[in-house]
């Protein structure tokens, strides 16, 4: 049923992580808000890694999310997965927990803030860095035997796998990493400080480590893990089925575990095919959007404002880019966090305008500049950070290193987690990230 006159018109944000919590907080006053999300705790993607090789770390990196959306932010959190998403009729299934059956929920505007999943060589895509909480996913899981939507089935997961390292550890195994970019140069690292008899092989199809970002922080990162005894293979491609492959990278007898770190994968599988992309990372199926972030049909069918502009795709769960190579609006923004609440902020200021009929005065969104941020761990007491990165091969500066580096990474950490949580040292700290009255950087407008 639709509001009565003069009620607050209704904002349903489907996801419940950085850009769903960052969407709730800045919608609250003026909107009655409900938030779905599939499992029932918020977790920090970003330091997940060390959860597994210390997994005391992940009571820092997760909370429960409904004490925080209802009693502190006061909008309402529903524990369900999204099944479909009716545009024409402003309405979405949900499947909530513990029912098997479908629950109907209307809403006036629409943020979806998704996210994505990782592991392009499984079917919905999985990895130890983002918990399986899909239905459709979870029928294909390496790990059915856990139910990661609860934040005791995700606890259950870093034990087990921290006790299969530790065993690995035993018997000085040799352990093999496909792909040499932040996440896996972290993994490796993390895994040789906390495993030091593991035997650590990275790899990449790329000639070095950390892919487009510049040379310096590559070098650095290459130096550390060699100094560490972690073997590198570069213009390597992954064929575990060649012998030839295993010769070259001096494992002839293969490795005794596997950890594949490449490669990101939509699961926007609520949404309605004329929305998706055909193409792109994984195999497609990201979400079409124009430049004020609604979503829109694919090209294919004329590109059209879907559902008369009321629902809006933000971070991750997007197609990344506006336009075609070489005529990019926007070209390709990578799939972090910064860039999502950026894109989210954009999504909450159109959502306002449109309720007051500025329908001629949306946002336009843009690539931000701190998209080019990137904090690259090696192991507890080393990492650098990269800054002023674009689409451009090798762009950006390393600007902080060594302990200083792990140390401003573990800020952002504490911090974030801490606004996340609708506290006011992170809050504090963390609203004119966002909130920037004047751009001196980047390419957006000087004035917001």
């Amino acid at each position: 049923m639709p509001p009565p006159p003069g009620a607050k018109k209704r904002v349903l944000l489907i996801g419940g992580q950085f850009t769903g919590n960052f969407c709730a907080r800045e919608l609250k006053k003026q909107f009655y808000v409900t938030v779905v999300d599939c499992k029932e705790y918020f977790e920090y993607t970003p330091g997940v890694l060390r959860a597994f090789v210390r997994p005391a770390h992940l009571d820092s990196l997760t909370f429960t999310l409904q004490p925080v959306y209802e009693r502190k932010m006061g909008v309402k959190f529903i524990w369900g997965e999204v099944k479909e998403l009716n545009g024409a009729r402003k309405t979405a299934s949900v499947k909530t927990m513990f029912s098997n059956n479908i629950d109907e929920i209307g809403f006036d505007y629409c943020i979806i803030c998704s996210g994505c999943n990782f592991g392009p060589f499984k079917p919905m895509g999985e990895s130890l860095w983002f918990p399986t909480v899909h239905e459709e996913a979870r029928g294909h899981s390496d790990w059915k035997h856990i139910d990661e939507r609860y934040l005791e089935g995700r606890r259950r997961h870093v034990l087990e796998e921290y006790h299969k390292l530790t065993d690995l550890n035993k018997k000085q195994a040799t352990v093999l990493i496909v792909g040499a970019g932040f996440i896996g140069v972290e993994w490796a690292t993390e895994l040789e400080h906390f495993f030091p008899q593991l035997k650590i092989t990275i790899i990449d199809f790329l000639p070095r480590c950390l892919g487009p970002l510049p040379d310096g922080a590559a070098d650095y990162c290459s130096d550390y893990m060699a100094a560490c005894g972690i073997k590198e293979f570069y213009n390597c491609k992954y064929d575990p089925k060649n012998p030839e492959f295993w010769k070259q990278i001096e494992l002839p007898n293969g490795a005794d575990e596997i950890y594949v770190c490449i490669g990101v994968k939509a699961s926007n599988y609520f949404m309605p095919a004329e929305t998706l992309s055909d193409k792109g990372p994984g195999g497609g199926g990201w979400i079409h959007f124009n430049k004020h972030l609604q979503v829109t049909q694919k090209p294919s069918l004329g590109g059209g404002v879907w559902a008369d502009g009321t629902i809006f795709a933000v971070g991750d769960c997007n197609y990344g880019c506006i336009g075609e190579p070489g005529k990019w609006e926007m070209p390709p923004v990578p799939k972090i966090s910064y860039p999502g609440e950026e894109q989210a902020y954009h999504a909450c200021l159109n959502v306002m305008k449109l309720e007051k009929g500025q329908k001629s005065k949306l946002v336009t969104t843009w690539w931000p500049w701190g998209a080019g941020m990137f904090a690259t761990s090696l192991g507890p007491h080393d990492a650098c950070f990269v800054a002023a990165a674009n689409e451009n091969k090798n762009s950006g500066y390393m600007v902080n290193w060594w302990i200083p580096a792990a140390l401003q990474k573990e800020i952002i950490e504490t911090t974030k987690i801490d606004e996340c949580r609708d506290r006011w040292i992170g809050i504090l700290i963390w609203h004119f990230v966002h909130h920037t009255p004047v751009h001196l950087f980047g390419r957006g407008p000087w004035f917001v």
